[in-house]
């Protein structure tokens, strides 16, 4: 046999010499084994040493001139004579006697011989004939032991029934017994009583064992589910024993998987208050899975939630986020919050035992799903939590992940942002001094056309921009940060209504900065306010004569179009401030517009028709172009306006519309005015308090965006947001009406104890 020492070096002019010596038999080297068959047995067994027939021994022109022949004889005759051996040793290890000692023929340690490579496929197929040799008589003596230990677990004697329960979870360890059991109802109802019925430690050990055993196969967790075991494992779950704790819960919670029909079957076994009562537990493993089977069972199950929510489920649910680090548990416990942050019963007991402050604690865990599941039972709760104190850590947390590149985040912080924010001063000054509204600008930049980001965010805005100490400073940021332009552009095209109804709320805000007018109007703002008013009052009238023959009027995306035609008027009043402005609108041609709205038969339209005409009369211009649409006789029937708001504004427009009239007719608008001064004397009274309230008390601060609700496994679209106001939808309203008061009209307009008045002067 030729045995291999190194690599010889390049072959040169001696090539054709040892070719010719070759086919003579030379080499000066007895039969090597390589080109002779005198000594060689199976081919296949001796290329172990020969991987390549360019590495053979040569005395001659290799200069390993100190081996013999003699010696070259003995090396190749112990090769043959071990050969046996070390296809034994690859293959058949266990079949060698100890001590013996088998010389290696592998000179390169990074290259396999073909024994050794053949060695692992060879231990693979010797196991796996083991394997069926075992499974077959594994399942043989399964079938035969069955008969008897159904009777056996039948038996009246309480020490023979636990010794057939552990031999019956013996067997189901191995596979071929496992599938002869589950293929055996009698055997598994047998062990379901004596679940049921045996108060033997030993036997609900080996019974409950061999259940969960089985619980891995569906044909195993069929027949648990047909034969009635359900109920015998939830009584389990009040065992003191871990171990049969542990059998019990994980058997439950893959019938709650895999088994359809599990699920009423355990709630009706009363597992939801077993599971919860579970919860003090310690062990976060097993934790993990409770709340993983608390999730399924409540999810899209209204009455599951009332259960855990009577089981002081919350309560602990928040414990736990609050208590543990293992992320399973963390986020299987966000899971089961999610689910019941979108029942109106849960979702205040949730805020109240401190879940807002808990699900905060894990904004900046490394991993995504648990801080996707949190932001999302946050959002659903942030609509209820308002008026909680103490959320500093939250909401820096939610203004650090407006940078995040996923977008379920980004949309998830602006909604919870947007709903903070609402009618909760110290909220928002904390989100402005967090540098929030630059980063929400940020945010409204990058997202572009993906509104299930820009709405909440615009929203959000708008509520940081109004009604709080620092509410200037707010809408300074945004033009500081160059938002102005951005926030402009989304009432164009293709921002949908719900979005655009937003901006223009936030624009009517920054209008109440002076230092914003200018740049809203050379960024194009007055212009796209008063063509989507145009849009809107068109749009508005052909609706009405779709109703009045008696059709049924859809609103594009929810949005009534006189809601759009009041913020933008609302808007533009602000804006009429300025006298740059007040020309811009006169040179527009929408003054007509505005005087017909107060025909209109919304009040609320009357009053932002009347006011923005109140900014327009302060210029002589545009008191003459009021006067040519002939409002003189509608402002006059105004002044007697149950509404306060519309008869103070008529009032200023008749009293600006006279500075140049003559003497009879300022008397007898002098007498109108009187006149409506006392009616509205009588009509508030004394017990009022005396004079009208502030225009601010319109405000109704206990409306609140109902946030949008969500349990599954995706993010939620722009389509799931819901507000208060009509039909459900997203309402409009702004964070507020901060509105200076004029220095030559008089008093801004009372509340007309309307609730659903001035839409834009509250939050989302």
């Amino acid at each position: 046999m030729a045995f291999q020492m190194q690599a010889g070096p390049p072959r040169s002019k001696q090539d054709n010499s040892e070719a010719l010596m070759w086919q003579q038999g030379g080499y000066g080297v007895l039969d090597s084994g390589v080109h002779s068959g005198a000594t060689t047995g199976a081919h296949s067994i001796r290329d172990e040493e020969m991987d390549d027939g360019s590495l053979l021994f040569d005395l001659d022109s290799q200069g390993y001139s100190g081996f013999t022949t003699d010696q070259v004889d003995e090396m190749n005759a112990e090769l043959n004579v071990t050969r046996s051996q070390r296809v034994r040793a690859a293959m058949f290890p266990e079949t060698l006697d100890e001590g013996v000692e088998i010389p290696s023929t592998q000179f390169d340690p990074s290259v396999p011989t073909a024994v050794q490579r053949l060695a692992e496929p060879a231990q693979m197929l010797k196991h796996a004939v083991v394997n069926i040799i075992n499974y077959q008589d594994d399942a043989d003596l399964a079938t035969r032991a069955i008969p008897e230990l159904i009777k056996l677990l039948n038996d009246e004697d309480q020490v023979i029934v636990s010794n057939a329960a552990m031999m019956v979870h013996q067997l189901s360890k191995k596979e071929a017994a496992r599938h002869a059991i589950m293929s055996n109802p009698q055997l598994i109802a047998a062990l379901v009583r004596a679940i049921s019925s045996s108060n033997d430690l030993d036997t609900t050990k080996g019974a409950v064992g061999t259940l969960h055993n089985l619980s891995h196969h569906r044909q195993g967790l069929l027949a648990i589910f047909k034969s009635g075991g359900i109920p015998a494992l939830v009584k389990l779950l009040s065992s003191p024993v871990e171990t049969v704790l542990f059998y019990g819960i994980t058997t439950l919670h893959n019938l709650l998987l895999h088994q359809d029909g599990s699920k009423m079957a355990v709630r009706l076994a009363g597992g939801l208050q077993k599971m919860v009562s579970l919860l003090c537990k310690n062990n976060v493993k097993f934790l993990a899975i409770v709340t993983d089977c608390l999730q399924i069972l409540a999810y899209g199950n209204q009455e599951s939630k009332l259960i855990i929510l009577a089981s002081q489920g919350p309560i602990e649910l928040v414990r736990i986020m609050r208590s543990y680090d293992y992320e399973k548990l963390l986020w299987t416990t966000s899971r089961v919050l999610k689910v019941l942050s979108v029942c109106g019963s849960n979702k205040p007991a949730i805020v109240e035992a401190g879940g807002m402050q808990a699900l905060s604690l894990h904004l900046g865990h490394p991993s995504q799903r648990l801080v996707l599941n949190c932001l999302w039972t946050l959002r659903n709760l942030s609509d209820a939590a308002t008026k909680v104190d103490g959320l500093e850590g939250l909401l820096q947390g939610l203004v650090n992940s407006l940078s995040s590149e996923d977008g379920n985040i980004v949309t998830c912080a602006a909604g919870i942002l947007s709903n903070l924010t609402c009618n909760n001063q110290q909220n928002k000054v904390v989100v402005c001094q967090m540098n929030g509204i630059e980063a929400l600008v940020r945010t409204v930049r990058a997202a572009g056309d993906r509104e299930e980001i820009t709405e909440p965010a615009v929203c959000a805005l708008r509520h940081l921009t109004s009604r709080h100490p620092v509410s200037e400073m707010g809408q300074n940021a945004i033009r500081l940060s160059y938002g102005i332009p951005v926030v402009v552009k989304l009432m164009q095209p293709p921002s949908r209504w719900p979005l655009i109804k937003a901006v223009i709320g936030l624009i009517r805000n920054l209008a109440l900065c002076p230092a914003n007018h200018a740049p809203l109007r050379e960024h194009g703002a007055i212009a796209r306010l008063v063509h989507l008013l145009m849009r809107a009052y068109q749009d508005s009238q052909r609706r009405t004569s779709v109703s009045s023959g008696g059709s049924t009027a859809l609103y594009p995306d929810g949005v009534r179009m006189e809601e759009i035609v009041e913020g933008t008027v609302g808007a533009l009043h602000i804006l009429a401030r300025e006298s740059h402005n007040r020309a811009q609108i006169r040179g527009m041609n929408v003054i007509s517009i505005f005087v017909q709205l107060l025909y209109h038969e919304l009040e609320n339209v009357q009053r932002v028709a009347a006011g923005v005409l109140c900014e327009l009369a302060s210029d002589k211009e545009g008191a003459d172009m009021i006067e040519r649409e002939g409002a003189t006789t509608t402002l006059t029937e105004l002044l007697h306006s149950r509404n306060e708001g519309v008869a103070t504004y008529a009032a200023a427009i008749l009293f600006r519309m006279s500075e140049d009239k003559s003497s009879d007719y300022k008397k007898r608008l002098s007498m109108e005015l009187s006149n409506s001064l006392f009616d509205r004397e009588s009509m508030w009274g004394h017990e009022m308090g005396g004079p009208p309230p502030d225009f601010q008390d319109m405000l109704n601060p206990d409306t609140v965006f109902d946030s949008p609700v969500f349990s599954g496994p995706n993010p939620p679209t722009l389509s799931a947001y819901r507000g208060f106001g009509d039909a459900g939808v997203m309402d409009f309203n702004f964070d507020g009406m901060d509105m200076d008061s004029y220095d030559d009209v008089p008093p801004q307009p009372p509340s007309d104890g309307n609730q659903d008045a001035a839409w834009y002067d509250t939050d989302l």
